[in-house]
């Protein structure tokens, strides 16, 4: 990887770009203020970025200048992601097909990544969800799975990046989980169950990575207008015999801001989070949900 500060080349959207990054203010001149994050050149991995609130985060990043390497099941989708975000930044994207329930798919994302930029200095550990429904609905293989892809992806995701942040003095990882792990939601056994352990995981590593300059903490999205919500609306509405839109007031009547949150506001949240601006924050579960959890902890 390049010094810090150092005027870089990339290949982006086809043709070789000069320079750092250009954030999206100093492209379109956007007239708003904001504080430098520090992520300028940084390197980040974003896992289930095609679209959602994987994407969003990679927005997030590359618009503040990280360069970044996003992953998804889906081909295609994970390829037009890339253009798209190459083409509003400027910045270097990278994108890789894998499933990323599988540890040959991360190891080969890993793999691609440093290739690529030399190392990692940032990770957003996220998958697609799992099945909605009741505990005793679901059978072993399903729960099998969701270990699988909401678990077992972040040991293996974070077991291959560390050595890459020890050995580049430190960096940031940031695992998407959810608000049901403050307080279980109707209907998501599988999510209530695995991302608490998630949960309880990120506690532990924090004070594995701490002495080591890696800070890791985890993100709670609430009610966020993405495809997974809709799904989610869509399953509870038929559930409760009701349609969907009526689901959907009952959903919004449980929100102190009275609205679904929107991607971007959970992707530049994901970013502060992983700079340096939060660079005294490890361990910790931040709630972006409108005040939907009503807790104290």
């Amino acid at each position: 990887m390049p010094a810090r500060g150092r005027r870089l080349k990339y290949h982006v959207g086809g043709r070789s770009v000069p320079g750092t990054c250009l954030t999206l203010k100093s492209q379109f001149g956007w007239k708003t203020s904001r504080m430098d994050l520090g992520l300028k050149d940084k390197v980040a991995m974003v896992g289930g970025a095609s679209r959602g609130l994987g994407y969003a985060v990679a927005r997030a990043l590359a618009a503040e200048g990280a360069v970044v390497s996003i992953a998804a099941r889906d081909g295609e989708a994970i390829r037009k992601a890339a253009d798209t975000l190459a083409r509003e930044t400027r910045c270097a994207v990278v994108p890789v097909a894998a499933d990323l329930s599988r540890a040959d798919a991360i190891a080969r994302w890993h793999a691609d990544t440093v290739a690529q930029f030399g190392g990692v200095d940032l990770l957003f550990a996220n998958t697609g969800g799992p099945p909605a429904g009741t505990a005793l609905a679901f059978d072993d293989a399903a729960w099998q799975t969701a270990f699988e892809l909401l678990l077992l992806s972040v040991v293996r995701t974070v077991r291959f990046v560390v050595p890459s942040m020890r050995a580049r003095g430190g960096g940031a990882i940031l695992v998407g989980t959810s608000s049901t792990v403050k307080e279980p939601f109707a209907n998501l056994a599988l999510s209530n169950v695995m991302r608490a352990g998630v949960t309880a995981l990120v506690k532990t590593l924090a004070g594995e990575l701490a002495p080591e300059r890696i800070r890791i903490n985890t993100l709670l999205p609430g009610r966020i207008a993405t495809d997974r919500l809709t799904y989610l609306d869509e399953a509870n509405a038929k559930k409760a015999g009701i349609s969907v839109e009526e689901q959907r007031q009952h959903a919004l009547a449980t929100i102190p801001m009275g609205r679904y949150g929107e991607p971007d506001e959970f992707g530049r949240a994901a970013a502060f989070v992983l700079s340096d601006a939060a660079g005294y924050i490890t361990g910790a579960a931040l709630q972006v949900d409108g005040g939907l959890i009503k807790g104290l902890l």
